[in-house]
């Protein structure tokens, strides 16, 4: 079997897996810890770390590529904001990719979903279904998730915009593509979308119901779209409006007495590991559920990378999260951040990212089962972060 033959529909449904209780413990408070964790353990003495190239990883991403021009691309011509979803992933993989390789053809399919997206999106105004029928323009979606109403959907629409900017700030960042006058024209179309019908849109039509969610990993998108556009835009007003969007989620939300930062806590399972509840305010076992916490994840390495509040002390105790805590090894994999119940290893959409900060973490992700195009991107990346 392919590498990729393992996870053949992950992009379309293994972040639905199911989680069982298994062995969880009696739901209890676990207690705050002091900040920041301990340093990370330190390796053994004259420990060599032999780890897969970014040739290999990319040979493996290859192996979609076919897959995603018949299969996938169509998601992006679609006006129905739950592909838009699931599309997410590709997005964030091929930008991965061109940030490993600085091969074009990969920046190329990354903008090509996202324009596709934009090129359907409509006047809410004009859409029967939308519970807005406002001036900013969007997308319903019709999924059977929110029972085939029709709806305009701020979560489906920032799990997709959270990579869209991602790969904005990369353009930015890169001076072979934003030197490029295409390529500069783009950017700039999709940064004045992302701006006025995404963000001002959902901020406008009420911050703490659709930037402030009730969960850890649905404000988390959010903040990583805040993060991205707060180092991209031109208008000092809204950059200040973004930094404090990232500050809020990141430290007291206006809406509820928490944010991410309060929200961790040392683990139960392991000392050197951290623990949060997706629950705001709420301490209580087994926490945050390991596939939505890839949402969590996603955000704060990208933060770490390029904020000021993560650190690196954090990225290891989100690390030995992951190895010690949620895949202690093999094919153990548990379902919630305190280690108990089930799930079925997806670690593509966060998790895996870890690996960019600690070849020790690498090397186990080098080992895993659960491969897909996201996986194998970011791993391109992480061996290239490493080198």
């Amino acid at each position: 079997m392919s590498a990729l033959g393992i996870a053949r529909r992950s992009v379309l449904v293994i972040a639905a897996a199911s989680l069982t209780a298994g062995s969880m413990a009696p739901p209890d408070d676990v207690p705050p810890v002091m900040h920041p964790l301990p340093p990370a353990e330190p390796p053994p003495p004259k420990v060599s770390v032999k780890l897969r190239s970014i040739g290999y990883w990319r040979g493996v991403y290859e192996q979609s590529w076919s897959y995603q021009t018949t299969t996938t691309l169509p998601q992006s011509r679609s006006g129905d904001s739950w592909d838009h979803y699931n599309l997410s992933y590709l997005v964030d993989a091929n930008t991965a990719m061109y940030r490993a390789t600085g091969a074009r053809r990969y920046l190329d399919r990354a903008l090509r979903y996202v324009e596709n997206v934009v090129a359907t999106a409509k006047p809410s105004a004009g859409m029967r279904s939308s519970q807005y029928r406002d001036h900013f323009r969007g997308w319903v979606s019709f999924s059977q998730d929110i029972g085939g109403t029709g709806e305009e959907v701020p979560l489906y629409e920032s799990y997709f915009w959270r990579y869209a900017t991602t790969l904005l700030r990369i353009m930015r960042d890169t001076p072979d593509a934003y030197a490029d006058a295409g390529y500069r024209a783009r950017y700039q179309r999709l940064l004045d979308f992302a701006e006025v019908d995404i963000f001002q849109k959902w901020y406008s039509r009420g911050a703490n119901d659709n930037i402030y969610r009730e969960r850890t990993h649905m404000a988390s998108h959010w903040a990583l779209i805040a993060l991205n556009l707060a180092q991209i835009t031109a208008d000092p007003a809204r950059r200040a409006r973004y930094h404090q969007v990232v500050d809020n989620i990141d430290l007291h939300l206006p809406n509820a007495h928490a944010g991410l930062r309060t929200q961790m806590r040392r683990n139960p399972a392991n000392a050197w590991a951290y623990f949060w509840s997706d629950v705001w305010g709420s301490a209580r076992r087994p926490g945050q559920d390991v596939p939505h916490g890839n949402g969590v994840i996603a955000y704060v390495v990208e933060a770490r990378d390029n904020g000021s509040e993560w650190t690196a002390a954090d990225m290891a105790g989100f690390a030995a999260l992951l190895t010690r805590v949620v895949w202690p090894g093999g094919r153990t994999y548990h379902g919630f951040v305190d280690g108990t119940g089930t799930d079925n290893g997806w670690y593509s959409d966060g998790y895996v990212k870890l690996g960019r900060y600690d070849p020790r973490v690498q090397q186990r992700l080098d080992g895993h089962r659960v491969v897909n195009e996201q996986f194998a991107a970011n791993m391109a990346l992480n061996a290239k972060i490493l080198a």
